[in-house]
């Protein structure tokens, strides 16, 4: 079932009901906007993305967009996922936790005054893909190779580059290179066969 409002996803979180009410009822004092984004609510301004809420099965949580920018207001933040988020930052809350709503107050009007000023932190553009001899050389044996080449996601290019790349001896690397143009021509990933297993 898809969540069409706040209030229907308090509801089905009946366990954390109260908090996520308390988180609500505090950012909605201020001047943003509430939304449904991947099934929980979120709180934009400008029509970007500020802060979210959420329950899980022992926490719930309040989750800042761009909460690597915040200065003031930053002892109850974590990253979201370490080494892999760069501005996402969370505030986790256990159950029976008192929330701090006075204190969460200033990160969400710390964040929303950010987001005003225009602060974000843009993701990385993954670098361009270094094409090895090998595939070039093979690019102009087969069209056809390149082309199905060029169809796959700069990810699945990626991968077969490296392959390729961080063989040792230039046999291994013809090696890999046949073993590689059928799946490169059929559209699969490298390592798409250990998915899903």
């Amino acid at each position: 079932m898809a969540v069409k409002s706040a209030e229907e996803y308090i509801g089905a979180h009946p366990s954390w009901e109260s908090e996520l009410r308390d988180l609500r009822e505090m950012i909605l004092t201020q001047d943003v906007e509430e939304t449904i984004k991947w099934g929980a609510p979120v709180y934009t301004v400008g029509g970007k993305n500020v802060i979210s809420i959420a329950a899980f099965k022992n926490h719930c949580a309040m989750w800042f967009y761009n909460g690597a920018l915040l200065r003031e207001n930053t002892a109850l933040l974590e990253n979201a996922q370490d080494g892999k988020t760069k501005a996402l930052r969370q505030i986790r809350f256990e159950r029976g936790e008192e929330l701090p709503l006075q204190e969460l107050r200033n990160y969400v009007s710390e964040a929303i005054q950010n987001q005003k000023e225009g602060k974000e932190i843009k993701p990385v553009k993954a670098k361009e893909v270094e094409i090895p001899a090998e595939i070039s050389a093979a690019f102009s044996d087969d069209p056809s190779f390149e082309v199905a080449f060029q169809n796959l996601t700069p990810g699945k290019q990626r991968e077969y580059c490296e392959h390729i790349a961080q063989a040792k001896r230039e046999a291994t690397k013809q090696s890999r290179l046949e073993k590689i143009i059928p799946m490169v021509k059929s559209g699969v990933g490298l390592h798409e066969k250990y998915k899903n297993c």
